[in-house]
């Protein structure tokens, strides 16, 4: 088990360095500049010039060819990502074209919001799309059996930014039940402890924070579990139907074992590798969704921060969120394969 970690912690090194490729070549395809979108279209040409110095914008990207040829090996290495990965290798991911600051200070100050919103919204997935599966494959080409796969098909369908535009015009806008957006109400004061505001809210004694923080929460959860959630329910219900076939769940309906201890205890024990596995990739793609559904809500976390820097083209805030979110991907597949060993005592890491 030791050495498999060790092998697929290695392995994490040549994927975040591809992302890093990508996501450098990528924004450079992005129209614009990144010095002209922070000094304004009017700027001079001079200004322009003197902020592409500052920020190496004006080196090549990748690898200098015209350096190559006059022998200057260190002009040669001497680009706009290769400076970057150098950084990378010593902890540092830059600092914000436009704010001046570190982005890796941002980054711990924004990623709570992120992963409150993708853990809140992971387990209301789970609690409802778990048992719903269970359900509907207990009951067959019933009508509930219909009903919950056309709800989980209507789920995977709706897009998440029109979902949540439609939360909030119901329940904001027309019934004013819940806040539109934002974490906290302005006149709401928090002492932060882990920037998870519903832990801290708690941790101190807070309770009308904690009030205020759950409804803050509560739409912009459900418009990101939802296509999750539909996800959850199909797979259970398609692994629970594969298992509930096998010879031994037959012998135990044979031998009169209660029906709900041959769903808990025989079927469901045995159909959960599946189930695992798509948890595992929904989480990760619940932040790559988180960038829509932040943006939607005002919710102050990365996918928000990424979708504002995109638009005034702070490079080194894209670059170091998403690697955040690549690295937090990875390293959740990791879990889940780790953990096949644990629920499944057949299973073996060579």
């Amino acid at each position: 088990m030791v050495r498999y970690v060790i092998r697929r912690l290695i392995s994490i090194i040549p994927t975040i360095l591809g992302v890093t490729i990508v996501v450098f070549m990528f924004l450079r395809l992005i129209p614009g500049d990144p010095a002209v979108a922070m000094l304004g279209e009017h700027a001079t040409e001079e200004n322009v010039a003197r902020i592409r110095e500052q920020f190496g914008l004006n080196r090549p990207v990748f690898l200098d060819r015209e350096a190559l040829k006059q022998g200057d090996l260190k002009g040669f290495f001497n680009t706009q990502y290769l400076l970057y990965l150098g950084r990378l290798l010593r902890g540092d991911l830059g600092n914000s074209i436009h704010r001046r600051i570190p982005v890796a200070e941002t980054l711990a100050q924004r990623f709570p919001a992120t992963m409150e919103l993708a853990f809140f919204s992971m387990f209301i997935a789970i609690i409802i799309g778990v048992p719903v599966g269970i359900i509907s494959a207990a009951r067959r080409n019933s009508v509930l059996d219909s009903t919950t796969m056309v709800g989980s098909l209507v789920g995977v369908s709706m897009p998440i930014f029109w979902l949540g535009i439609m939360l909030i015009m119901l329940f904001a806008v027309t019934l004013q039940w819940l806040p539109a957006g934002g974490r906290l109400d302005s006149g709401i004061e928090l002492k932060t402890i882990t920037n998870f505001h519903l832990i801290d809210s708690l941790i101190t004694l807070n309770f009308a924070a904690f009030v205020n923080a759950l409804q803050h929460i509560i739409l912009p959860t459900i418009a990101l579990a939802t296509i999750p959630m539909a996800v959850i329910a199909r797979m259970t219900r398609s692994s629970m139907l594969d298992v509930m076939q096998e010879d031994y769940v037959r012998t135990a309906h044979a031998k009169g074992v209660a029906e709900r201890s041959v769903l808990y205890k025989h079927a469901l024990k045995n159909a959960f590798l599946p189930i695992i596995t798509i948890i595992g990739l929904q989480f990760g793609l619940l932040l790559a969704g988180a960038v829509l559904t932040e943006t939607i809500f005002s919710w102050p976390g990365i996918g928000k921060w990424v979708y504002d820097s995109i638009l005034s083209r702070d490079y080194p805030i894209v670059q170091g969120g998403t690697l955040l979110i690549a690295f937090i991907f990875v390293l959740i597949n990791l879990l889940v394969d780790i953990s096949y060993g644990y629920l499944d005592p057949r299973i073996h890491y060579d």
